[in-house]
Protein backbone atom coordinates (compact mmCIF):
# COMPACT_ATOMS: atom_id res chain seq x y z
CA UNK A 1 0.00 0.00 0.00
CA UNK A 2 1.24 3.52 -0.98
CA UNK A 3 -0.10 6.48 0.96
CA UNK A 4 0.55 9.58 -1.13
CA UNK A 5 -0.03 13.85 -1.44
CA UNK A 6 -1.08 13.47 -4.80
CA UNK A 7 -4.91 14.51 -6.01
CA UNK A 8 -7.27 12.37 -7.84
CA UNK A 9 -9.21 13.44 -10.42
CA UNK A 10 -11.45 10.45 -10.21
CA UNK A 11 -15.44 10.91 -9.80
CA UNK A 12 -16.38 10.75 -6.00
CA UNK A 13 -18.68 8.22 -4.83
CA UNK A 14 -18.80 9.56 -1.54
CA UNK A 15 -18.15 12.86 0.21
CA UNK A 16 -18.52 13.53 4.42
CA UNK A 17 -16.99 14.11 7.75
CA UNK A 18 -15.09 11.01 8.68
CA UNK A 19 -16.37 9.87 12.73
CA UNK A 20 -13.97 6.84 13.64
CA UNK A 21 -13.09 4.25 16.22
CA UNK A 22 -12.25 1.04 16.40
CA UNK A 23 -15.46 -0.62 17.99
CA UNK A 24 -18.25 -0.12 15.66
CA UNK A 25 -20.95 -0.10 18.77
CA UNK A 26 -18.80 3.09 20.42
CA UNK A 27 -18.76 4.77 16.75
CA UNK A 28 -22.85 4.61 17.27
CA UNK A 29 -23.04 6.74 20.29
CA UNK A 30 -21.33 9.71 18.41
CA UNK A 31 -21.77 9.27 14.44
CA UNK A 32 -24.30 12.06 12.59
CA UNK A 33 -26.46 11.16 9.71
CA UNK A 34 -24.38 12.32 6.74
CA UNK A 35 -21.33 11.26 7.79
CA UNK A 36 -18.68 8.68 6.67
CA UNK A 37 -18.13 5.42 9.15
CA UNK A 38 -14.54 4.73 9.27
CA UNK A 39 -14.21 1.68 11.12
CA UNK A 40 -11.99 -1.91 11.95
CA UNK A 41 -14.12 -4.24 12.07
CA UNK A 42 -13.85 -8.17 10.82
CA UNK A 43 -17.12 -9.82 9.59
CA UNK A 44 -19.40 -7.35 9.74
CA UNK A 45 -22.58 -8.23 11.32
CA UNK A 46 -26.30 -7.41 11.34
CA UNK A 47 -26.31 -5.53 14.46
CA UNK A 48 -23.84 -3.09 13.67
CA UNK A 49 -25.08 -2.91 9.60
CA UNK A 50 -28.39 -2.28 11.06
CA UNK A 51 -26.89 0.24 13.42
CA UNK A 52 -24.85 2.32 10.81
CA UNK A 53 -27.86 2.32 8.87
CA UNK A 54 -30.23 3.96 11.19
CA UNK A 55 -26.90 6.34 11.90
CA UNK A 56 -27.51 7.84 8.21
CA UNK A 57 -24.31 6.99 7.26
CA UNK A 58 -23.61 7.27 3.87
CA UNK A 59 -20.60 5.32 3.50
CA UNK A 60 -18.65 2.91 5.95
CA UNK A 61 -14.89 2.40 5.19
CA UNK A 62 -13.46 -0.49 6.90
CA UNK A 63 -9.89 -1.00 7.82
CA UNK A 64 -10.61 -4.72 9.07
CA UNK A 65 -12.01 -7.27 6.85
CA UNK A 66 -15.55 -6.74 6.16
CA UNK A 67 -15.78 -10.64 5.62
CA UNK A 68 -13.14 -13.12 6.44
CA UNK A 69 -15.35 -16.73 5.52
CA UNK A 70 -15.38 -17.83 8.68
CA UNK A 71 -19.06 -16.49 9.19
CA UNK A 72 -21.89 -16.01 6.51
CA UNK A 73 -22.87 -12.87 8.01
CA UNK A 74 -25.09 -10.45 5.86
CA UNK A 75 -24.47 -7.19 7.64
CA UNK A 76 -22.56 -6.40 4.56
CA UNK A 77 -25.40 -6.86 2.12
CA UNK A 78 -27.94 -5.07 4.43
CA UNK A 79 -25.85 -2.43 4.04
CA UNK A 80 -25.01 -2.27 0.13
CA UNK A 81 -29.11 -3.02 -0.44
CA UNK A 82 -29.84 0.54 1.05
CA UNK A 83 -27.36 2.30 -1.01
CA UNK A 84 -24.32 2.34 1.65
CA UNK A 85 -21.07 2.38 0.28
CA UNK A 86 -18.53 -0.22 1.56
CA UNK A 87 -14.94 0.06 1.01
CA UNK A 88 -12.01 -1.33 2.43
CA UNK A 89 -8.60 0.04 3.08
CA UNK A 90 -5.39 -1.91 4.50
CA UNK A 91 -5.35 -1.76 8.31
CA UNK A 92 -2.15 0.18 8.43
CA UNK A 93 -4.07 2.69 6.70
CA UNK A 94 -6.34 3.48 9.34
CA UNK A 95 -4.03 5.98 11.25
CA UNK A 96 -3.72 8.07 8.39
CA UNK A 97 -7.71 9.34 8.65
CA UNK A 98 -8.32 11.51 11.29
CA UNK A 99 -11.46 11.89 13.17
CA UNK A 100 -14.23 14.82 12.07
CA UNK A 101 -11.83 15.39 8.82
CA UNK A 102 -13.42 15.50 5.65
CA UNK A 103 -13.19 12.53 3.04
CA UNK A 104 -13.52 12.47 -0.27
CA UNK A 105 -13.82 8.69 -1.64
CA UNK A 106 -14.05 7.36 -5.07
CA UNK A 107 -13.82 3.75 -6.36
CA UNK A 108 -9.98 3.21 -6.30
CA UNK A 109 -8.94 5.78 -3.57
CA UNK A 110 -9.84 8.49 -0.52
CA UNK A 111 -8.31 11.75 0.02
CA UNK A 112 -8.08 12.88 3.61
CA UNK A 113 -6.56 16.58 3.44
CA UNK A 114 -3.68 15.80 1.55
CA UNK A 115 -3.27 12.21 1.59
CA UNK A 116 -4.67 9.69 -0.76
CA UNK A 117 -5.35 6.62 0.53
CA UNK A 118 -5.64 3.01 -1.85
CA UNK A 119 -9.07 1.67 -1.23
CA UNK A 120 -11.05 -1.11 -3.13
CA UNK A 121 -14.87 -1.25 -2.89
CA UNK A 122 -16.86 -4.41 -1.09
CA UNK A 123 -19.49 -5.82 -3.54
CA UNK A 124 -22.52 -7.80 -3.70
CA UNK A 125 -19.96 -10.57 -5.75
CA UNK A 126 -17.64 -10.20 -2.56
CA UNK A 127 -20.16 -10.74 -0.28
CA UNK A 128 -21.60 -14.23 -2.09
CA UNK A 129 -18.37 -15.22 -2.57
CA UNK A 130 -17.05 -15.61 0.98
CA UNK A 131 -20.80 -16.41 2.03
CA UNK A 132 -20.62 -19.34 0.30
CA UNK A 133 -16.88 -19.90 1.47
CA UNK A 134 -17.99 -19.94 4.99
CA UNK A 135 -20.68 -22.19 4.19
CA UNK A 136 -18.22 -24.49 2.54
CA UNK A 137 -16.28 -24.66 5.74
CA UNK A 138 -18.93 -25.04 8.06
CA UNK A 139 -18.38 -28.57 9.69
CA UNK A 140 -14.44 -27.45 10.32
CA UNK A 141 -15.11 -24.72 11.44
CA UNK A 142 -17.49 -26.68 13.81
CA UNK A 143 -15.08 -29.23 14.85
CA UNK A 144 -13.15 -26.47 16.30
CA UNK A 145 -16.03 -24.47 17.84
CA UNK A 146 -16.65 -27.49 19.95
CA UNK A 147 -12.97 -28.02 21.00
CA UNK A 148 -12.97 -24.69 22.16
CA UNK A 149 -16.28 -25.06 23.86
CA UNK A 150 -15.36 -28.23 25.81
CA UNK A 151 -11.82 -26.59 26.96
CA UNK A 152 -13.31 -23.62 27.80
CA UNK A 153 -16.41 -25.69 29.72
CA UNK A 154 -14.03 -27.62 31.78
CA UNK A 155 -11.98 -24.21 32.81
CA UNK A 156 -14.72 -22.23 33.56
CA UNK A 157 -17.40 -25.06 35.27
CA UNK A 158 -16.80 -22.99 38.68
CA UNK A 159 -18.61 -20.27 37.32
CA UNK A 160 -21.72 -22.14 37.56
CA UNK A 161 -21.25 -25.06 40.28
CA UNK A 162 -20.94 -21.71 42.60
CA UNK A 163 -23.65 -19.56 43.32
CA UNK A 164 -23.49 -16.48 41.94
CA UNK A 165 -24.75 -13.69 44.38
CA UNK A 166 -24.31 -9.40 44.11
CA UNK A 167 -25.05 -8.45 48.11
CA UNK A 168 -25.89 -5.37 46.51
CA UNK A 169 -28.52 -5.64 44.62
CA UNK A 170 -31.58 -3.56 45.70
CA UNK A 171 -34.13 -5.04 42.59
CA UNK A 172 -35.98 -8.15 44.05
CA UNK A 173 -35.60 -11.44 41.93
CA UNK A 174 -37.10 -14.04 44.04
CA UNK A 175 -40.31 -14.92 42.86
CA UNK A 176 -40.51 -13.39 39.76
CA UNK A 177 -40.48 -13.62 36.33
CA UNK A 178 -37.20 -12.21 34.92
CA UNK A 179 -36.86 -10.91 31.39
CA UNK A 180 -33.13 -10.42 29.96
CA UNK A 181 -32.75 -8.52 26.58
CA UNK A 182 -29.57 -8.63 25.49
CA UNK A 183 -28.72 -7.00 21.72
CA UNK A 184 -28.61 -9.94 19.23
CA UNK A 185 -30.54 -10.86 15.85
CA UNK A 186 -33.70 -9.58 15.51
CA UNK A 187 -33.89 -8.52 19.46
CA UNK A 188 -36.10 -5.75 19.11
CA UNK A 189 -38.85 -7.01 16.87
CA UNK A 190 -38.68 -10.19 19.47
CA UNK A 191 -39.02 -7.66 22.42
CA UNK A 192 -42.16 -5.97 20.94
CA UNK A 193 -43.65 -9.56 20.31
CA UNK A 194 -44.04 -10.09 23.71
CA UNK A 195 -46.34 -7.68 24.94
CA UNK A 196 -48.94 -9.64 25.81
CA UNK A 197 -46.34 -11.56 27.98
CA UNK A 198 -45.13 -8.59 29.65
CA UNK A 199 -48.50 -7.11 30.36
CA UNK A 200 -49.89 -10.33 32.24
CA UNK A 201 -46.63 -11.30 34.19
CA UNK A 202 -44.64 -8.23 34.90
CA UNK A 203 -41.55 -9.25 34.79
CA UNK A 204 -38.59 -7.49 36.10
CA UNK A 205 -36.56 -5.81 33.06
CA UNK A 206 -33.09 -6.60 32.53
CA UNK A 207 -31.15 -4.88 29.93
CA UNK A 208 -27.29 -6.53 28.95
CA UNK A 209 -25.68 -3.61 28.19
CA UNK A 210 -27.48 -2.23 25.03
CA UNK A 211 -30.52 -4.51 25.29
CA UNK A 212 -31.51 -1.78 27.87
CA UNK A 213 -31.99 0.60 24.89
CA UNK A 214 -34.04 -1.62 23.17
CA UNK A 215 -36.59 -1.58 26.39
CA UNK A 216 -36.64 1.90 26.66
CA UNK A 217 -37.65 2.07 22.71
CA UNK A 218 -40.61 -0.10 23.72
CA UNK A 219 -41.62 1.87 26.71
CA UNK A 220 -40.27 0.03 29.05
CA UNK A 221 -37.25 1.43 31.95
CA UNK A 222 -34.90 -1.38 32.77
CA UNK A 223 -34.56 -2.38 36.41
CA UNK A 224 -31.29 -3.43 36.07
CA UNK A 225 -28.47 -3.07 33.59
CA UNK A 226 -25.80 -5.48 33.77
CA UNK A 227 -22.06 -5.75 31.54
CA UNK A 228 -19.15 -3.73 30.82
CA UNK A 229 -21.03 -0.63 29.32
CA UNK A 230 -19.83 -0.45 25.95
CA UNK A 231 -22.79 -0.27 24.43
CA UNK A 232 -25.75 0.75 26.56
CA UNK A 233 -26.46 4.82 25.82
CA UNK A 234 -25.68 7.66 27.99
CA UNK A 235 -29.91 7.65 28.53
CA UNK A 236 -30.13 4.34 29.60
CA UNK A 237 -27.14 4.26 32.20
CA UNK A 238 -29.19 7.52 33.57
CA UNK A 239 -33.00 5.80 33.35
CA UNK A 240 -32.66 5.07 36.69
CA UNK A 241 -32.13 1.50 36.58
CA UNK A 242 -29.77 -0.52 39.56
CA UNK A 243 -25.98 -0.97 37.61
CA UNK A 244 -24.27 -3.51 37.85
CA UNK A 245 -20.64 -3.78 36.08
CA UNK A 246 -19.63 -6.79 35.19
CA UNK A 247 -15.62 -6.79 35.60
CA UNK A 248 -13.29 -9.47 34.79
CA UNK A 249 -12.05 -12.38 36.81
CA UNK A 250 -9.24 -10.71 38.79
CA UNK A 251 -11.35 -7.90 39.80
CA UNK A 252 -10.20 -5.31 36.64
CA UNK A 253 -13.76 -3.32 35.87
CA UNK A 254 -13.27 -1.34 32.29
CA UNK A 255 -16.87 0.27 32.25
CA UNK A 256 -16.87 1.33 35.50
CA UNK A 257 -14.78 4.38 34.71
CA UNK A 258 -17.99 5.55 32.33
CA UNK A 259 -20.25 4.84 35.19
CA UNK A 260 -18.33 7.01 37.16
CA UNK A 261 -17.81 9.83 34.38
CA UNK A 262 -21.28 9.70 34.07
CA UNK A 263 -21.50 10.48 37.84
CA UNK A 264 -23.51 7.08 38.58
CA UNK A 265 -22.90 4.53 41.13
CA UNK A 266 -22.53 0.67 40.52
CA UNK A 267 -21.97 -2.66 41.97
CA UNK A 268 -19.07 -4.54 40.86
CA UNK A 269 -19.07 -8.27 39.81
CA UNK A 270 -16.00 -10.06 38.88
CA UNK A 271 -16.71 -13.47 36.75
CA UNK A 272 -15.59 -15.33 33.70
CA UNK A 273 -18.01 -15.53 31.00
CA UNK A 274 -19.89 -13.41 29.04
CA UNK A 275 -22.51 -10.70 30.15
CA UNK A 276 -25.42 -12.54 29.04
CA UNK A 277 -23.97 -15.31 31.17
CA UNK A 278 -23.44 -13.26 33.90
CA UNK A 279 -27.13 -11.75 34.24
CA UNK A 280 -29.14 -15.50 33.74
CA UNK A 281 -27.10 -16.41 36.54
CA UNK A 282 -28.17 -13.36 38.71
CA UNK A 283 -31.26 -14.37 38.16
CA UNK A 284 -31.24 -17.86 38.82
CA UNK A 285 -29.37 -17.81 41.83
CA UNK A 286 -31.60 -15.37 43.45
CA UNK A 287 -34.24 -17.67 43.12
CA UNK A 288 -36.51 -16.17 40.12
CA UNK A 289 -39.66 -17.63 39.41
CA UNK A 290 -38.95 -17.52 35.20
CA UNK A 291 -36.40 -16.42 32.76
CA UNK A 292 -37.45 -14.95 29.62
CA UNK A 293 -34.11 -14.47 27.12
CA UNK A 294 -34.78 -11.66 24.29
CA UNK A 295 -31.95 -11.52 21.47
CA UNK A 296 -29.86 -14.37 23.38
CA UNK A 297 -26.85 -16.18 21.69
CA UNK A 298 -27.17 -19.84 21.31
CA UNK A 299 -25.51 -21.59 18.74
CA UNK A 300 -21.76 -20.75 16.59
CA UNK A 301 -22.82 -18.21 14.26
CA UNK A 302 -23.98 -16.01 17.08
CA UNK A 303 -20.55 -16.61 18.51
CA UNK A 304 -18.44 -16.09 15.55
CA UNK A 305 -20.09 -12.62 14.64
CA UNK A 306 -18.92 -11.52 17.99
CA UNK A 307 -15.30 -12.67 17.49
CA UNK A 308 -15.67 -15.70 19.91
CA UNK A 309 -14.39 -19.08 19.41
CA UNK A 310 -16.36 -20.83 21.32
CA UNK A 311 -19.05 -20.56 23.79
CA UNK A 312 -17.59 -22.92 26.78
CA UNK A 313 -19.60 -20.77 29.58
CA UNK A 314 -22.96 -20.26 27.87
CA UNK A 315 -23.16 -24.07 27.64
CA UNK A 316 -22.76 -24.22 30.77
CA UNK A 317 -25.15 -21.71 32.50
CA UNK A 318 -28.04 -23.38 30.08
CA UNK A 319 -27.49 -26.30 31.45
CA UNK A 320 -27.99 -24.85 34.88
CA UNK A 321 -30.75 -22.73 34.44
CA UNK A 322 -32.48 -24.61 31.92
CA UNK A 323 -35.63 -25.82 33.58
CA UNK A 324 -36.34 -22.11 34.63
CA UNK A 325 -35.37 -20.80 31.32
CA UNK A 326 -37.54 -19.71 27.98
CA UNK A 327 -35.58 -18.18 24.42
CA UNK A 328 -38.02 -15.96 22.72
CA UNK A 329 -35.50 -16.00 20.26
CA UNK A 330 -37.75 -15.64 16.53
CA UNK A 331 -41.17 -14.85 18.31
CA UNK A 332 -41.86 -12.62 16.01
CA UNK A 333 -41.17 -14.26 12.66
CA UNK A 334 -43.23 -17.11 14.31
CA UNK A 335 -46.22 -14.35 15.29
CA UNK A 336 -46.14 -13.23 11.67
CA UNK A 337 -46.52 -17.23 10.46
CA UNK A 338 -49.22 -17.27 12.59
CA UNK A 339 -51.14 -14.26 12.08
CA UNK A 340 -51.15 -15.25 8.57
CA UNK A 341 -52.56 -18.31 9.00
CA UNK A 342 -55.09 -17.11 10.91
CA UNK A 343 -56.00 -14.60 8.47
CA UNK A 344 -56.09 -17.12 5.89
CA UNK A 345 -58.05 -19.38 7.97
CA UNK A 346 -61.08 -16.57 8.25
CA UNK A 347 -60.99 -16.46 4.84
CA UNK A 348 -61.65 -19.73 4.49
CA UNK A 349 -64.16 -20.01 6.61
CA UNK A 350 -66.06 -16.87 5.31
CA UNK A 351 -65.55 -18.12 1.76
CA UNK A 352 -67.54 -21.41 3.31
CA UNK A 353 -69.87 -19.41 4.93
CA UNK A 354 -70.61 -17.60 1.30
CA UNK A 355 -71.03 -20.92 -0.73
CA UNK A 356 -73.14 -23.05 2.01
CA UNK A 357 -75.61 -19.67 1.73
CA UNK A 358 -75.65 -20.39 -1.71
CA UNK A 359 -76.05 -23.49 -1.61
CA UNK A 360 -79.29 -23.21 0.86
CA UNK A 361 -80.45 -20.35 -1.59
CA UNK A 362 -80.26 -22.63 -4.60
CA UNK A 363 -82.23 -25.62 -2.96
CA UNK A 364 -84.46 -23.08 -1.68
CA UNK A 365 -85.27 -22.02 -5.44
CA UNK A 366 -86.01 -25.32 -6.37
CA UNK A 367 -87.96 -26.38 -3.37
CA UNK A 368 -90.25 -23.72 -4.66
CA UNK A 369 -90.48 -24.79 -8.07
Amino acid sequence: MAITNSKTTAVPIAKGTARKHRVTKELLRIIRPGCIAVIDHDDLDDLAAEGLIAAGVTCVVNAGQTMTGTAPVTGPLLLLERGVTVMEIEGSALSFINDDEELTVTAESITAGKRTIPCAAFTRERWLYFYKQAHHGHHERLREFIDNTLAYADKEKDLVLKPLYCPELRVRLEGRHVLVVTRGRDYKQDLAALNGYIEAYAPVFVGVDGGADALLEQGYRPDLIIGDMDSASDRALRCGAELVVHAYPDGEAPGLGRIRKLGLEAAVLSSCGTSEDIALLLAYDHQCEKIVTVGGHSHMFDFLEKGRKGMGSTVLVRMKIGSKLTDAKGIALLNCGLDKRLRKQASWKKASWKQAACSLLRKLRISKT
